[in-house]
């Protein structure tokens, strides 16, 4: 593999690039509107930088929607039913992704009717986010961010991992957090997500991130 360092606004008009070129793709095949996740955990940002496409995206001419996992979790009641830090309950089971695979990826899919819904649980309130469908018309983009999405068999067109090293992930890691550190592990010895994600970011320095390319001897 190759690594090739690369400035942060730099990435995000690659990703704009490429996600634009995808989405043109699927609307002339599908139609249908490109399913990207933003894998990766809390530290290493993969809402941010979901959040920072969008507006690309749209100066491309693509419609987009931001889906976070964190508006996709399950109750309290299923969520804590092993406790508040249990790892393995995160890991196997907080975000409810039967609800987004029926709510944003199969609409958004091919033969979808594109009406998504931006979130399903108000995990504060612990109660629907009772939030509005939104048509995402053929040629769109929907960026769904968050950790642990990969693997799991949920239809993504397009997967971009956020890569940490184990020690950036526990330096970057808040303190509340970290009893969430062995689900990451876990993660990364399972299902190995940098092994198969069409875009490999390493982001143990936010400020210097770094794609990985197959070739080379990075």
């Amino acid at each position: 593999m190759r690594i090739r360092p690369i400035s942060p606004d730099l990435l995000v008009t690659e990703l704009t690039g490429r996600l634009a070129d995808a989405a043109t793709r699927a609307a002339t095949s599908g139609p249908a509107r490109l399913r990207v996740a933003v894998d990766g955990a809390p530290a290493a940002g993969p809402d941010e930088l979901a959040g920072a496409l969008v507006d690309p995206l749209r100066a491309r001419g693509r419609p987009v929607l931001h889906v976070r996992a964190t508006d996709f979790l399950r109750p309290a009641s299923l969520r804590y039913e092993l406790g508040r830090t249990n790892p393995d309950s995160f890991y196997e089971s907080w975000v409810d992704e039967a609800g987004l695979r029926r709510e944003v990826l199969d609409p958004a899919g091919p033969g979808g009717t594109g009406r998504v819904l931006p979130s399903l649980w108000d995990a504060d309130a612990d109660r629907a986010s009772r939030a509005r469908y939104v048509d995402l018309p053929p040629g769109g983009v929907v960026l769904v961010s968050g950790p642990l999405l990969l693997g799991g068999g949920l239809p993504f067109d397009v997967t971009v991992h956020l890569e940490l090293s184990p020690a950036a992930l526990r330096r970057r890691t808040e303190p509340a957090q970290e009893w969430a550190l062995p689900a990451f592990d876990r993660y990364a010895e399972e299902v190995v997500p940098a092994s198969f994600a069409d875009v490999v970011v390493r982001a143990d320095d936010p400020r210097h991130p770094a794609l990985v390319e197959p070739g080379g001897d990075g």
